[in-house]
């Protein structure tokens, strides 16, 4: 079926007070094992292309984009592409003629001033293309001059008061808070502040995602869509599960050498991850 705008996607889950999974991809395995693990929950998924996966391809957009439109546009659920984590403004405009329905602009390394004016520029022209944005927003660096924290850097919490005023200057669609997740955690062990969670729920009118969630709990996971979260984004559970299958593959199998052996096997386990994930959000709307 023809892509999915993700702001329907992710407006469709707010209102409906749950989350649509969001899992970032590397490799067309990658991508294969998110649209199989979706189809078999039978359930919308994202698919996110983070600036860093670019800068593994190369430094190349198109090729992963245009085969992720691809293989999305052959699935048999609604899919969505969005570019993940932005920080430059060359890549960013190129997100429109890649087939990206969504950027996450990703200026939370500035100044809160500095982050408010390159997000509201990049804001306004991403709805100029059509494209819903989000952004983030951590914690502002305090008055000895440490830098701000990154919004999923540990210790990081998002101020609902400053989320309020950061969304109405910048005019974003979507919110990435920080409540205690963090990014590539291997272990589950991450602690939500969920009280917080609330306060930036009743503050802000715009959807909040949750990055970082492969290091959540999913007991943490279904009370964070319950009190706000509508977009959970994935990544690092996708990589653990590859590549402990393949070290498994190739442990069990050392003569092994066709790619396709252990790629497959990979991509089955990401598959099954990417359907357990989606079944865990699905709770909340049970």
């Amino acid at each position: 079926m023809p892509l999915m705008p993700t702001g329907e996607l992710v407006t469709r889950a707010a209102a409906a007070r749950s989350a649509v999974a969001a899992f970032n991809v590397i490799t067309l395995e990658h991508i294969e094992a998110v649209i199989a693990g979706a189809e078999s929950a039978g359930a919308p998924v994202v698919l996110q292309v983070s600036e860093n996966a670019v800068k593994f391809r190369y430094g190349r957009l198109l090729p992963l984009a245009h085969a992720a439109v691809a293989a999305a546009e052959r699935a048999a659920v609604p899919v969505a592409l969005h570019l993940d984590h932005v920080q430059s403004d060359d890549l960013l405009r190129q997100a429109s003629d890649a087939g990206f329905g969504s950027v996450m602009y990703d200026a939370a390394r500035l100044s809160y001033t500095d982050n408010l004016a390159a997000t509201r520029a990049a804001a306004d022209w991403a709805h100029g293309q059509g494209l819903w944005i989000e952004a983030e927003l951590g914690q502002i660096g305090g008055k000895d001059g440490r830098p701000p924290l990154d919004a999923h850097a540990p210790g990081a919490r998002t101020d609902p008061g400053r989320a309020r005023d950061f969304v109405a200057g910048t005019g974003v669609d979507g919110l990435a808070v920080a409540i205690g997740s963090v990014h590539a955690m291997t272990t589950r062990t991450a602690e939500l502040d969920l009280g917080l969670l609330r306060r930036l729920s009743a503050a802000l009118t715009v959807p909040l995602v949750l990055h970082g969630s492969s290091g959540v709990p999913d007991d943490a996971l279904v009370a964070a869509v319950g009190d706000g979260i509508a977009k959970v984004n994935v990544g690092t559970a996708l990589n653990i599960a590859m590549t402990g299958a393949i070290r498994a593959f190739l442990a069990a199998h050392p003569e092994a050498v066709d790619s396709r052996k252990y790629l497959g096997v990979g991509r089955e386990a990401m598959a099954r991850e990417v359907t357990r994930i989606i079944g865990v959000l699905a709770r909340t709307a049970a």
